[in-house]
């Protein structure tokens, strides 16, 4: 009767640390600093023939859709993008084998040609986890391509349209972007000799 016992105690405090070890292996990565994000500033800027674009919302949402979908292509995780009166990013986290959904809602803003995505709001089911900390996970589990940039120190997503080829050399730059009356305006540079 003691030997099992003992057994059972045994049991209890391997259980027991495999379980700490765990809880403090997940508040690490959750809680451990990210590293600073420097944006690169592309010196030798396209030069060309401009085309000037006005798109809506809807039109906007389908091409960033296509770039997004082509970039990730090969990450183990899916993001989705919705474009309203904010731009919505979803996707799915796996914590402990559970797949908890989160959201998060942005504010794009124009930033010389490329676009600053400002977090506005973070959705994880039930939990109440930091914004910051959901970047980071988002950024450790998603391969993005080098055109889009996660910043979770600043609850940012910055996307350097300067980096994205398009058909042809074609680059784009954002002008102007106004979700709430429906209006964005872009630049097609189209590169001449």
């Amino acid at each position: 009767r003691m030997i099992e016992m003992n057994k059972l105690n045994a049991a209890f405090f391997i259980l027991a640390t495999i379980v700490l070890i765990t809880i403090i292996v997940i508040a690490y990565l959750f809680f451990s600093p990210t590293e600073d994000v420097n944006l690169v500033n592309e010196e030798d800027e396209v030069k060309g023939s401009i085309l000037r674009v006005q798109t809506t919302t809807n039109e906007f949402e389908a091409i960033a859709k296509k770039y997004l979908t082509e970039a990730i292509l090969d990450s183990p995780i899916d993001v989705q993008l919705e474009v309203d009166e904010q731009i919505y990013l979803f996707s799915d986290l796996i914590i402990f084998g559970v797949t908890i959904p989160i959201q998060m809602d942005f504010d794009p803003i124009v930033d010389d040609g490329n676009i600053r995505l400002k977090q506005t709001k973070v959705h994880i089911g039930k939990l109440n986890i930091p914004p910051s900390t959901v970047l980071k996970l988002v950024k450790d589990s998603v391969n993005f391509p080098s055109w889009i940039i996660i910043n979770p120190e600043k609850e940012e997503i910055y996307v350097d349209l300067s980096r994205l080829n398009i058909a042809n050399g074609n680059r784009v730059r954002a002008k102007e972007i106004n979700l709430q009356n429906d209006e964005i305006l872009l630049e097609i540079i189209i590169p001449t000799s």
